[in-house]
């Protein structure tokens, strides 16, 4: 069986390595527009940042003769009648199945002054920019992001980590609007300005001007703001292009099905190009639990495996700023029932929280600042297991009268099902096992389940189990 792969990002390199773990006599191509092998897009703020270095961000290879990697090579036209793909340098390579993983692309804003875009204007999407912004950084005092949303903010921390003099642009009037209400982005805004993060909310940026000495952004409410360089984070569109040119029904995404099969059954789409279901997810997680399907299809492990979305939990990964959000923490619930609403604020210590409870069961949250229950309200969530009957636990971090705040403190207490890795799916069970085979520090167990290999958010709670079950089985750990 011929497989081809397009796209070697994460979402391409996940599913070519999932085919290879699977027994099965099948050749994987793996054609990757981008000159690179596959990198972890996730942690290119905290490069940017300069915590951490190239080699850093590259992805674990897939190994072996039966997998066959080409870097920058575009597939320009795919011929599904003679079921072939053409790349720009006129080779033609012939598939059984095809899987799409193009991934997405920055969005540019249509602002006079951007086509084309100067020098001091990098969009901050891939690897390549994320060096233009570096060099570019070596030699300025101030830099403008414009964008608030998660990317953006992430970017701009990184950026005023290495000392630059760093604004935030964003016309809604509070960050994350997608994932904040209105209160905690105030709670955040301050919390960045005192890392040396200023915002300007509420204006639309109307205009770009950019010489060899600065960068200027014209603002609808007439202000103006001038800069060294100007970062844009303004959101990403899926690379459909070559999908809606074969013929196969493109809507915002690439439409697929429970199976991540497109329009036509010899192609399956996963990752940011795919729309399941009426949704884009534009996340880590769901992408590699999609390719986990499309190889349990192909490799004939699960014909009938389906692809069935997780609750989302969002991160903001970023030096200084605890932030999860999770659910739908601001809107109005379709049917009208009743809902559970608790908030607090400290603005002065950078602490918002705010859960929403429907039927016992956490709905929605939004957690700010210092929390210790942070861990147990993202399992709460997950799990979709029932609140305590003392909710300010959750909502402050602190047990009253008899209720635990933490249920799960220890990982001794923790359940096996409890999932400490979001971005892989991989609970303490998995861990526990992996442990008991011979993985014995973090980066072994890292290896073995690839818990901690996404955004990273992770690695202390398997730090912590590590050390747990070291103590154990101190034997063992010898």
């Amino acid at each position: 069986m011929s497989i081809v792969i397009v796209g070697y990002g994460m979402a391409g390199a996940r599913v070519a390595a999932e085919l290879h773990a699977r027994d099965g006599d099948r050749k994987v191509t793996v054609l990757g527009a981008e000159p690179h092998r596959a990198y972890n897009r996730i942690m290119l703020a905290t490069l940017l940042a300069g915590k951490i270095d190239e080699p850093d961000v590259a992805l674990t290879e897939v190994a072996g003769q039966a997998v066959d990697v080409r870097t920058g090579v575009a597939v320009t036209a795919i011929d599904r009648a003679a079921r072939e793909v053409r790349t720009a340098d006129g080779d033609r390579h012939r598939y059984d199945h095809l899987i799409l993983a193009t991934g997405s692309q920055a969005v540019v804003p249509p602002l006079p002054g951007l086509d084309p875009l100067p020098d001091r204007v990098v969009p901050f999407r891939t690897l390549d920019d994320c060096r233009r912004i570096r060099t570019a950084a070596r030699d300025a005092r101030r830099v403008l992001v414009l964008g608030g949303g998660l990317l953006g903010l992430e970017a701009a921390r990184g950026l005023a980590t290495r000392g630059l003099d760093v604004t935030v642009v964003h016309p809604v009037g509070h960050l994350m609007e997608r994932q904040l209400d209105t209160a905690a982005g105030a709670v955040l805004a301050g919390t960045l300005a005192g890392l040396g993060v200023r915002t300007a909310l509420a204006a639309p940026a109307v205009a770009v001007a950019a010489d060899a000495d600065q960068v200027r952004l014209d603002l609808a409410d007439g202000r103006a703001f001038t800069a060294d360089l100007l970062v844009l984070s303004c959101g990403v569109r899926p690379d459909t292009a070559v999908a809606a040119a074969a013929g196969l029904v493109v809507e915002r995404g690439v439409v697929v099905d429970d199976r991540m099969r497109t329009s036509d059954r010899h192609i399956s789409a996963i990752g940011d190009c795919a729309q399941h279901d009426g949704t884009l997810t534009g996340l880590v997680a769901p992408a590699w639990a999609q390719a986990r399907v499309v190889a349990e299809v192909l490799s004939g492990g699960d014909p009938l495996a389906r692809y069935r979305p997780r609750p989302v939990v969002t991160r903001l990964k970023a030096a200084g700023i605890d932030l999860a959000a999770m659910g739908d923490a601001t809107g109005v619930p379709a049917d009208g029932g009743p809902v559970e609403e608790l908030t607090f604020a400290d603005p002065a210590r950078g602490t918002y929280a705010r859960l929403r409870i429907r039927d016992e069961r956490l709905t929605g949250a939004i957690l700010l600042g210092d929390n210790p229950a942070v861990g147990t309200v993202v399992q709460l969530f997950d799990r979709g297991a029932p609140v305590p009957a003392d909710r300010r636990s959750l909502l402050l971090g602190r047990a009253f009268g008899t209720a635990p705040a933490t249920p799960a403190a220890s990982p001794a207490l923790m359940p096996d099902a409890a999932t400490v890795c979001q971005c892989n799916d991989v609970n303490k069970g998995a861990l526990v096992a992996c442990w008991r085979a011979g993985a014995r520090s973090v980066d072994e167990l890292s290896t073995a389940t690839r818990a901690a290999t996404g955004c990273g958010g992770c690695r202390d709670a398997v730090a912590g189990i590590a050390g747990w079950l070291a103590e154990a089985d101190p034997v063992a750990a010898r």
